[in-house]
């Protein structure tokens, strides 16, 4: 008879249906983010959000060895939430025609997924604290501290060039 991975009985197996969730989570992130600091004007959003990837990229890799530490079941499932944030964004950058205001756009649109991230590896790190699964726990505070210092990032980037750039756009005349 075939396993249910998604029947959450007990504090491991909700981490265990987390983790799944937050590994394909990652994946979906990384697949766009390549488009999104292409569509990026601002050197410094581009810059940010590659090293944004970058951390992705290892958060994925950190979190595939779950899989043989922590009993973590292999099983891929979709995670809704961050694709809707994907489709949410792609729609917004469609239908922005200033580069000053889409480089507004993404940043609000990868600050919302950031600090969804920053929340559920909080959470998940609390869960593993508690089932005394102390490496699973280190390495989720780990992400959720990268989560905040991109925040702190993209916040400043926010407040002392994109918003103001979007705030007046350059208007060139002939």
């Amino acid at each position: 008879m075939a396993k249910n991975y998604n029947n959450i009985t007990t504090l491991h197996n909700l981490l265990d249906y987390d983790i799944r969730k937050f590994t394909i989570g990652e994946i979906q992130l990384e697949k766009v983010l390549r488009a999104w600091i292409n569509k990026a004007n601002s050197l410094k959003l581009k810059t940010i959000l590659q090293k944004y990837m970058d951390s992705v990229e290892k958060h994925i890799q950190k979190m595939q060895g779950f899989y043989e530490e922590g009993g973590i079941s292999s099983i891929s499932i979709s995670n809704r939430v961050m694709q809707a944030f994907i489709d949410e964004t792609e729609e917004k950058l469609n239908n922005c025609n200033d580069d000053a205001i889409k480089d507004a756009c993404l940043l609000e649109s990868v600050q919302a997924i950031n600090h969804f991230k920053i929340s559920t590896y909080g959470s998940a790190r609390a869960f593993a604290n508690t089932l005394g699964l102390e490496k699973i726990a280190t390495i989720l505070h780990e992400a959720e501290t990268n989560e905040k210092q991109i925040d702190d990032r993209l916040s400043q980037l926010a407040e002392h060039q994109i918003n103001i750039e979007a705030k007046a756009p350059i208007v060139l005349t002939y």
